[in-house]
């Protein structure tokens, strides 16, 4: 008897719809779409730049950058700070004080407050309270009350007293004359020693505030990222005849000349010197 075979089934073949054509197809239209297109535009931008982009972008930059950054001669350094020298031959620092203590207690009140502010606190604390000793005895609370309207007073009251009482235990209550033993008081930076260090002692100190960091960047004199790059730049290009006053006349001309927002180039007694590319004047 014949065996019988039965017919295997065949698998049913997909059948793709236009739709499903389309939508499978469409993903490697769109990209070569979009590749063609990118290659067009960067075509386009390197033969002809937008007009938005020509606007922004400014006239030989490299000249401008290098304009900016060109270092000053010596003779440039030394005819500044000889117009600096005959506009203001005994420049004077804004914080009112009676001596080297004072001085100290003044500087140490000034961090994120402004001269005058301090200045109107201190007039009648220094009246009453012009020692360590004195301070002391007035203690910290009445201090607060004689320095509340100047930022973190708080804080700076309890620095005070700590430093009073620190100068009275390891300096025989005199301020110290070395930076070290300065920055060792409580409140007290390296700006505050070399504005103590140059005001009460006469030492060649350069204190970087926001206006000397501001006029030594902005001018190129003595560029930094950092104060202290900034001190250090100054003091290796300023000549020493300059030294003693130089921090004054850079803070005042940083303060009522070379400001921030808008520096008043007209007045400034050094801007043909001066390598800013944006000067209004």
């Amino acid at each position: 008897m014949a065996k019988i075979t039965r017919p295997q089934r065949a698998k049913p073949t997909p059948v793709r719809t236009p739709a499903k054509k389309a939508a499978k197809a469409a993903p490697k239209a769109a990209s070569k779409m979009a590749s063609k297109t990118a290659a067009k535009t960067a075509v386009k931008a390197l033969k002809k730049p937008s007009s938005k982009a020509a606007k922004a972008a400014p006239a030989a930059p490299a000249k401008t950058a290098l304009k900016a950054t060109k270092p000053w001669t010596p003779a440039e350094i030394r005819e500044a700070f000889s117009r600096f020298a005959a506009s203001n031959p005994e420049p004077r620092g804004e914080l009112e004080h009676l001596n080297p203590y004072t001085l100290l207690v003044a500087v140490v009140l000034s961090a994120q407050a402004t001269d005058a502010g301090v200045n109107k606190a201190t007039r009648p604390l220094f009246a009453i309270a012009d020692t360590p000793q004195k301070m002391i005895a007035l203690g910290e609370d009445q201090l607060r009350e004689y320095i509340k309207t100047i930022g973190l007073y708080r804080t700076k009251a309890k620095n005070v007293i700590a430093l009073s009482e620190k100068l009275i235990a390891e300096f025989g209550g005199e301020v110290p004359r070395t930076r070290a033993e300065l920055e060792s008081l409580p409140g007290a930076g390296r700006k505050t020693a070399n504005v103590v260090l140059n005001m009460a002692f006469g030492e060649h100190t350069m204190a970087v505030d926001t206006h000397v960091f501001r006029v030594g960047n902005r001018t190129g004199l003595a560029p930094g990222k950092t104060p202290l790059e900034v001190e250090l730049g100054l003091e290796k290009v300023i000549p020493a005849e300059f030294m003693l006053h130089a921090h004054h006349w850079l803070i005042l001309h940083g303060r009522y000349t070379c400001l921030a927002r808008k520096p008043r180039c007209e007045l400034c007694l050094i801007k043909d010197l001066c390598r800013w590319p944006q000067k209004t004047a």
